[in-house]
């Protein structure tokens, strides 16, 4: 234990000042600070389900469920916990893959279709991790949600199936009616690229009207660029430094507004 405390402590101190965007763009540096992380378990109606805890310098401290994209629980994403909680965050950055993480982009559909075509463990397991939160002594009882393409649409599933104070989505779906929309019990924050064909900007106006007829707030910022604009590993689509920056100053902001 003493090893491990001690092995955080000097990678936080190689990694402090270093912007999330370069970190997650060095795959050694991304893996360094992924292993800082706590890792923590629960069991769910029999199964084992995994998560990695980020702890800032202060606790209690409002908590953020990071939701990750198709490529499962990786360091990518473990290293967003983690600078959540250099921002002063408890962030817990859970797995609905149970374990997977995805080689290539064939298994990465194969399983966000699988958690889309049966959502109840999902929601299962964001309900757990979110209870297992208020419960824990490190979280001060005001949570969020954020999440990435698959886990965008999942943050938003998160805010519907728990009470929580803020929602936060990177370009995740957000194709929902106004009675879905009637059990949420905070704001809601969505980034999105104008050259995004998913989630394209009729998707967003007409998420936009629904949450009007909700009657919940949102606030939408749209950047010149393409879908996963914030992601520097990947390969598929563009990364935006100048939008991911400003998604990310954009998201701390609201997050901190947030936190009751």
């Amino acid at each position: 234990m003493d090893d491990m405390i001690s092995r955080r402590r000097v990678v936080k101190g190689i990694a402090a000042g270093v912007p999330l965007a370069a970190i997650l763009a060095d795959p050694n540096l991304a893996r360094a600070v992924a292993a800082t992380l706590e890792p923590v378990s629960l069991t769910l109606a029999g199964n084992r389900k995994i998560a990695a805890l980020a702890v800032p310098a202060k606790t209690p401290a409002p908590a953020v469920v990071v939701i990750h994209e198709w490529w499962g629980l990786n360091d990518q994403i473990k290293s967003v916990a983690a600078e959540l909680a250099d921002n002063g965050f408890l962030a817990l950055a859970i797995d609905l893959f149970d374990g997977r993480v995805p080689a290539n982009q064939v298994e990465a559909a194969a399983a966000s279709q699988a958690v889309g075509a049966n959502p109840r463990p999902a929601i299962a397991i964001l309900q757990a991790w979110i209870d297992w939160l208020k419960s824990d002594r490190r979280c001060d009882g005001h949570i969020a949600t954020i999440g990435y393409c698959f886990g965008g649409g999942w943050s938003l599933n998160a805010s519907l199936a728990a009470e929580v104070d803020a929602t936060v989505i990177y370009y995740g779906n957000v194709r929902k009616s106004a009675a879905d929309l009637a059990a949420l019990k905070g704001p809601v924050l969505l980034h999105y690229g104008l050259q995004d064909k998913f989630v394209n900007t009729d998707m967003v106006k007409g998420f936009e009207t629904e949450m009007k007829q909700a009657g919940k707030p949102l606030t939408v910022y749209a950047y010149d660029a393409n879908h996963a604009f914030a992601n520097p590993t990947g390969a598929s689509y563009p990364y935006v430094k100048d939008a991911a920056d400003l998604a990310w100053t954009r998201t701390i902001a609201f997050l901190k507004a947030n936190d009751p």
